[in-house]
């Protein structure tokens, strides 16, 4: 760990980015045209001293966990979260797999929709970043381990999600997963991220492995969802999907689908977070 340097790159990062890039009003008694570290503290997660600590280089290592944390609160391309995770004494994660991070530009796109819901997934569908509006619609996905940080699988193995949608409806979202699932498997061939997560599911679940047989492929750009919240109850929302030129990454924006969504989408916004149950679809 080369803690001098560490500490250098997160001061001049933290300096070089304009708090109105992240969503923070810049008001006129603001010393500097960077962040602050409670800010930065902020956007992470973490506690204004393990910035400090971090600033001054007399931290511990930080885990990669608080290093991804940190590369998307401070912005930073792949290169720089490459560099970061260098100078702490970690590989960097792969481009593909399990540990990638959402892409920096993709996480300014969740702060510049503002109170639109968004969030960052993979092509396999893990969330990577969600913004504030998501978390309060969906739940946070970003922590889910195992299994169930796949979008696909939660929805074949979870019986409160099932059970939140009619028949019909459910029915055509699941044909939907495995089509778009197909559609990866034929980008990756032969990647075991992609083959044994098909072989779980199809072992898992005989609704997987009957669709699965049909052999659809489609990549879905447009869809509406219903969700059922427990504090506003089921609001529609259309969803928008724009992927990066690789297709590794997508970002889904959620729009309310009728004046009913607008005006509850605007009360949860007032309403703020409160505990979810496991199985807000998503």
């Amino acid at each position: 760990m080369q803690r001098e340097q560490l500490a250098d790159f997160l001061r001049r990062r933290r300096e070089a980015i304009r708090p109105a890039e992240v969503g923070i009003a810049d008001g006129p008694r603001r010393r500097t045209a960077g962040l602050r570290r409670e800010e930065v503290a902020m956007l992470a997660g973490m506690s204004v001293d393990y910035v400090v600590r971090l600033e001054q280089g007399r931290s511990s290592q930080p885990s990669t966990q608080l290093l991804g944390a940190l590369a998307r609160a401070l912005r930073l391309t792949d290169d720089e979260r490459s560099h970061l995770f260098h100078l702490a004494g970690h590989q960097p994660p792969p481009a593909d797999g399990i540990a990638r991070l959402a892409r920096a530009g993709l996480v300014r796109l969740l702060d510049l929709v503002g109170d639109t819901p968004a969030m960052v997934l993979s092509d396999l569908g893990e969330v990577l970043a969600q913004n504030r509006m998501s978390i309060l619609l969906t739940g946070d996905h970003t922590g889910l381990t195992g299994d169930h940080r796949y979008v696909a699988y939660r929805y074949f193995t979870d019986p409160v999600i099932r059970d939140l949608h009619g028949p019909e409806e459910w029915q055509r979202h699941a044909r939907q997963q495995v089509a778009d699932l197909r559609a990866v498997a034929g980008r990756r061939a032969g990647d075991p991220a992609v083959t044994d997560l098909i072989e779980r599911l199809r072992a898992a679940s005989d609704d997987f492995r009957r669709l699965w047989a049909e052999h659809e492929v489609a990549v879905r750009r447009a869809d509406r969802k219903t969700f059922m919240h427990p504090r506003v109850g089921r609001i529609t929302m259309d969803c928008e999907t724009l992927v990066t030129p690789d297709l590794g990454q997508q970002l889904l924006v959620l729009t309310p689908a009728d004046a009913e969504a607008r005006e509850k989408l605007e009360l949860l916004r007032v309403l703020g977070v409160e505990e979810f149950p496991a199985g807000v679809p998503h």
